[in-house]
């Protein structure tokens, strides 16, 4: 059985591949009388579109979006909303070699050994393109929860972090790489051009906080919270790692120092000190922003050589051609953001659906 899909009672489905005709994504579960048309969906899509800067792929996809079913006079209708992004721009021919051998790094190799057949062209559903139709559908979850702000950002590039006393909320509108630092920007366009100039690539984390939960979504064990999170972030493409809160800085806390202390509130709610747990503790929503990081390995599609094998299983060596990212990371912003949002509108109505 193949997975395409996510979410229990606000559940979506992606479909299609990088260089087929289209790809969309299939969302069930959203409430009737919500307001929704293309240009609520758009704006997200132009965030995460490629070849705006050249920092990123130069693969022109105006990622125009079009809602095929689910939506009437403006409205929701409670049944499946349909979304398609046609595919404009491909390449294929940029992708012979990619036939013959296998990219370390990428999922080549892993396909083949589950499948038995792959569609090279472009890395076919394992391509970073899928993510087009994950922001569409986050753009649908975004309006059952608008009480709620998600923000996401990257706060470190090949290995160059942010400085936090530097950080400006504008500023991540006003560069393309999402980044709340205007010095780490500029350093940053030197990292990647240096990368792409080199044929090689570079990693990233992003940030991400969403503002506005109330206490209580969430479950104790099986649909935590986090654990939610954690796992809709590490279904994205080239995401290896993913923390809640401090993450693995909690490790080296003591109990004192790690906790959250609280003190009474004016309307009965407590006031949070601190927030090591990024908003969630025992997998249910604390009322404090919800913080999480995302790490991206470097791009694996890259013009320097490297050893491999060939699907006739002889030694080979591979340069991939073509259009890519230097680093996947920064259109991955958007991304999580969708995720992120996905997954927030599933707890929503979960939550709701036990507990009124």
């Amino acid at each position: 059985m193949s997975f395409n899909s996510f979410g229990r009672v606000f559940r979506f489905t992606t479909w299609g591949e990088s260089h087929g005709p289209a790809l969309g994504a299939v969302v069930d579960g959203c409430p009737p009388g919500l307001s929704l048309d293309e240009a609520d969906i758009q704006p997200w899509l132009d965030k995460r579109r490629p070849g705006t800067s050249r920092f990123t792929t130069q693969r022109q996809e105006p990622d125009r979006v079009r809602i095929l079913s689910g939506v009437f006079e403006g409205r929701t209708t409670g049944t499946p909303i349909s979304l398609m992004i046609e595919n404009v721009d491909q390449r294929s021919k940029d992708y012979s070699e990619v036939a013959l051998a296998y990219r370390p790094g990428h999922a080549d190799y892993a396909y083949d050994a589950k499948y038995g057949f792959r569609d090279y062209r472009g890395g076919g559903r394992s391509s970073a393109r899928e993510t087009a139709a994950r922001v569409a559908a986050g753009a649908v979850a975004r309006a059952v929860i608008p009480e709620v702000r998600i923000r996401a950002y990257l706060v470190e590039l090949g290995g160059d972090a942010i400085d936090r006393a530097a950080f400006d909320d504008a500023e991540i509108d006003r560069n393309p790489f999402f980044c709340p630092d205007a010095a780490a920007a500029a350093r940053w366009e030197e990292i990647v051009d240096g990368a792409r100039k080199a044929g090689s690539s570079v990693g990233a984390i992003v940030e991400c906080v969403a503002d506005g939960l109330p206490a209580g979504w969430g479950a104790p064990l099986y649909a935590k919270l986090d654990s939610e999170l954690a796992a809709a972030c590490m279904s994205i493409n080239a995401v290896k790692g993913v923390e809640i809160g401090d993450g693995f800085d909690a490790a080296r806390l003591t109990g004192e120092t790690n906790a959250d202390p609280m003190r009474p509130g004016p309307d009965g709610k407590p006031i949070f000190l601190a927030n090591h747990a990024g908003g969630v503790a025992g997998g249910i929503s604390t009322g404090q922003p919800l913080v999480l990081r995302v790490a991206l390995k470097p791009t694996s599609s890259i013009l320097t050589p490297v050893e491999t094998i060939g699907r006739d299983g002889q030694a080979a060596d591979i340069r991939t051609k073509g259009r890519h990212d230097p680093c996947v990371g920064i259109r991955a912003a958007p991304v999580v953001e969708a995720m992120v949002a996905l997954v927030l509108a599933d707890q929503k109505l979960l939550h709701r659906a036990q507990c009124g």
